[in-house]
């Protein structure tokens, strides 16, 4: 009956959508208005929000600040941690309350909230006054769930709005904060707010100099308003750089001192899932990352290819429950383009058959099947194949899923972590080769 329903009134249907409203007012009433009670930082884009809401995180830590934070792969509250195993970057309205509620009673000041555009358009914010908001970057995504890619645009933009049309707290600055290098910084810039930043490669707010880096990490010098400072980032990529850069433009907007904000990021390991390395003790690297569109894959891609001595393999999907079928096709040029040996698998199907997006992703790949290119939908066994035929300089990367703890198979929820089941085969394989 639940799914007729669904079927009946889509998800972007307005009965649908006035529903969330109504539901969303009513949780933000239930636990009266928690979000009031901190400085809202709220992120966005499609790329690197994550990513800039933990650096964000621990920029205002190093500050000596309580903060509670949300993001698709984890939580904080003060100096509890856990993982986000729920699969959604931003909660529905009434768990969102409550776990906001629970940061107002832990005294946390700062609530850095990674914003997913579903979260924006169902209006799950509904009684979160937002007070910083930042935007990464814009590419295609979602965009049949949104009904084309200039909703999906305005539906990031919705988080700009709700900063400007928020009501003021005291001691904070209603802030927008910009890529000023993104394709759609004209877009976000024309929004209008007590204060607006930028950052960038060049002339913008916050930017960097100097800037040289490896599979280690990146060194740059972080020019800000008040000054500027060498910084030793261990998160490689330029993408890297500019998520650093988003954070300090949080920081700098908060009044963060420049030490402190160099600090928290030099302090930064790598995100959970986020070019993840794996070692066993094999003579080969394997990477985990959660790349799972082709503007992401293709800068992962890339920087592991100029880096590899040897050859690089790329093991990923796509995700079904019709997501963006359009951009399947694409991510096998980007692979097609970029790796050596290729093995498409499942990400998480939901109920798409496992095949059929399999089948979607092939055309953009313009090479025979069975000599340096496989089709697997076993995640295990394609994971398998990549680490058995993978030598002394080469790097396997294993994209789509991150850290994520779970699949969404044929309608169903089963355990799954590529970095453990990664371990698993490794230590077999180590053990073998002793």
């Amino acid at each position: 009956m639940l799914n007729y329903l669904r079927k009946l009134i889509p998800d972007t249907h307005p009965i649908r959508l006035f529903y969330h409203k109504v539901m969303s007012t009513m949780a933000a009433i239930a636990y009266w208005f928690p979000a009031d009670k901190m400085i809202v930082i709220g992120v966005t884009g499609t790329n690197g929000k994550t990513t800039v809401t933990n650096l964000t995180t621990n920029i205002l830590i190093e500050a000596g600040h309580k903060v509670g934070m949300i993001s698709t792969i984890n939580f904080q509250i003060g100096a509890k941690k856990w993982v986000n195993t729920t699969k959604q970057t931003t909660f529905g309205a009434f768990k969102l309350q409550k776990i906001l509620r629970e940061m107002v009673r832990e005294d946390c000041k700062y609530l850095v909230l990674e914003v997913s555009s579903h979260a924006i358009t169902q209006s799950r914010l509904i009684g979160v006054n937002v007070d910083i908001g930042v935007v990464t970057n814009i590419t295609p995504d979602h965009v049949e769930y949104h009904g084309g890619f200039n909703n999906y645009l305005d539906a990031k933009g919705g988080l700009f709005e709700k900063v400007v049309n928020g009501k003021p707290k005291f001691g904070v600055s209603k802030t927008l904060i910009s890529n000023q290098d993104d394709k759609y910084f004209t877009f976000f810039n024309q929004f209008d707010a007590e204060r607006k930043m930028s950052y960038g490669f060049d002339d913008a707010t916050l930017h960097v100099s100097g800037l040289e880096g490896d599979l280690s990490g990146s060194r740059f010098i972080l020019h800000l308003p008040d000054g500027e400072m060498p910084v030793n980032f261990k998160m490689p990529g330029d993408y890297n750089v500019y998520n650093a850069l988003a954070a300090s433009s949080v920081a700098a907007a908060l009044q963060v001192p420049l030490g402190t904000i160099r600090d928290g990021l030099e302090k930064s390991d790598s995100v959970s899932g986020r070019f993840e390395h794996v070692n066993c003790g094999q003579e080969f690297d394997v990477v985990v990352d959660y790349a799972h569109a082709p503007e992401s894959l293709e800068a992962l891609l890339e920087m592991y290819k100029e880096r590899t001595p040897g050859r690089l393999f790329a093991v990923f999907g796509a995700t079904g429950g019709g997501r963006d079928k359009g951009k399947r096709p694409r991510m096998g040029e980007v692979a097609d383009k970029h790796a050596d040996y290729i093995v498409l698998t499942d990400d998480d199907p939901y109920e798409e058959d496992e095949w059929e997006i399999i089948e979607n992703i092939a055309p953009g790949i313009k090479r025979n099947e069975g000599r340096d290119f496989w089709k697997i939908p076993d995640r295990r066994e394609a994971i398998r194949l990549a680490l058995t035929m993978a030598g002394k300089g080469d790097t396997v990367v294993v994209a789509g899923k991150g850290c994520e703890e779970v699949m969404k198979l044929r309608g169903k929820t089963i355990e799954w972590n590529d970095r453990k089941v990664i371990e698993e085969l490794l230590e077999r394989k180590v053990k073998i080769n002793l």
